[in-house]
């Protein structure tokens, strides 16, 4: 008898291991400065871990109620009243979650059903096709293109279909630092009330842009009803491992993001959550704060690109920028990358990693021309990573 093959499943083996674990384990190997995944390489404020402390200390040791906290679920309707003008209801419409990414999951689990299609903007982060593919979902795409990666609002019409549950929009962008217009978010917004679809907004970079500040889709006309927002506290206070996430959406569609997140973690750590009642609760000169110390990073790292030969693209949000590679001669962003972190002792993203994977990976082209550094970082750090890219030589433009 042969013996039954076992292993990952057919829906998500296409996907295989992370490339931020991967990069992440590269950069580990070869004492590389890593510009790759999108953590901060210091600490978030001291109030915010006090406050976790206290937490601990105090006996929150036990399971939180499974939506979250009441405190925690006021705190996210307070701040999204601030910077949205939104009245949300705490018990019914906010539903915390173990990070984003998590919600991520709970979204596509709770809502989407098997053959639903669902429209990703390409690139994107890399769990939302895994998160689709696991609820049975199929995903189609529209592309965000240089030079400025303006939203292809007549590829999302053509795009959009019968069978499409949701369009999935990031702003700010990961990876690409777009901050969409309200111009851009009116468009899609037209196209979704059109259809009668859902709109997913992934919004964990909310609080960090550089000019025209984050709108979210969900205060447009017609859009409450129809959008779950989503966004954490990782990004914004620097402490990606606490996982703390959550959603936002109307009742019938929070009903569906609990009845996944409830199997999936059921709640989120309860002291982590407590702690983030006082983050939330953080005066506005902390968010100017935030958004004056990643400028000032985001300089710093387009300067350090820019000595090193390559020409990146100014983000407008987000921790990210993204540059083309084709100045030096290897055929695509995966064979750069690693040419970087094990030659040079940098470590960064191939962008290729944000699109739809074929059978041996991406081989588009244009998907594979970009790579992208983290400047969540020190700027000790910006500056040995620039000193590193410097030593690079450079065959020509192409």
């Amino acid at each position: 008898m042969t013996a039954r093959p076992f292993g990952t499943s057919d829906r998500l083996r296409p996907f295989g291991e992370s490339v931020f674990a991967t990069i992440s384990r590269l950069a580990a190997r070869y004492g590389a400065v890593n510009l790759g995944q999108g953590f901060p390489n210091f600490d978030g404020p001291e109030f915010v871990k006090d406050a976790a402390i206290r937490a601990i200390r105090e006996g929150r040791g036990q399971y939180a109620r499974t939506f979250g906290l009441p405190e925690v679920t006021r705190a996210v309707a307070a701040r999204f009243r601030a910077t949205s003008g939104v009245e949300v209801d705490p018990d019914a419409e906010v539903t915390v979650t173990s990070g984003c990414t998590e919600a991520s999951a709970a979204v596509m689990l709770g809502l989407v059903n098997p053959g639903d299609e669902v429209v990703l903007v390409e690139p994107f982060y890399d769990s939302y096709p895994a998160c689709v593919a696991m609820a049975g979902g199929t995903v189609r795409t529209v592309r965000l293109r240089a030079p400025d990666f303006a939203f292809p609002l007549e590829d999302l019409r053509k795009a959009v279909g019968p069978r499409t549950k949701a369009i999935l929009v990031n702003t700010p962008h990961n990876p690409l630092g777009r901050v969409l217009t309200r111009a851009e978010l009116e468009g899609i917004a037209a196209i979704a009330r059109a259809a009668d679809c859902l709109v997913i907004s992934d919004e964990v970079y909310e609080e960090i842009w550089y000019g025209e500040p984050h709108l979210s889709i969900s205060t447009l006309p017609g859009m409450r009803e129809r959008t779950v927002v989503l966004s954490s506290l990782g990004k914004t206070f620097s402490l990606t491992g606490w996982k703390i996430g959550w959603s936002i959406a109307p009742p019938a569609l929070s009903a569906g993001v609990r009845a996944a997140h409830q199997f999936l973690t059921f709640c989120s750590a309860t002291p982590l959550q407590r702690a983030s009642v006082d983050a939330l609760s953080a005066p506005r000169a902390y968010y100017e704060g935030l958004r004056a110390d990643y400028r000032a990073r985001r300089d710093l790292l387009l300067a350090e690109l820019r000595g090193a030969g390559l020409d990146p693209y100014e983000p407008e949000g987000s921790y990210f920028v993204v540059a083309p590679h084709a100045g030096f001669g290897f055929a695509g962003d995966v064979e750069f990358v690693m040419h970087l972190v094990e030659k040079v002792g940098v470590a960064c993203i191939p962008c290729s990693a944000f699109h739809m994977p074929g059978p041996d990976g991406c081989k588009d082209a244009e998907a594979r021309s970009l790579v992208r550094f983290a400047f969540c970082k020190t700027p000790e750090t910006l500056r040995a990573a620039g000193e590193r890219l410097r030593s690079m030589g450079r065959v020509g433009r192409s």
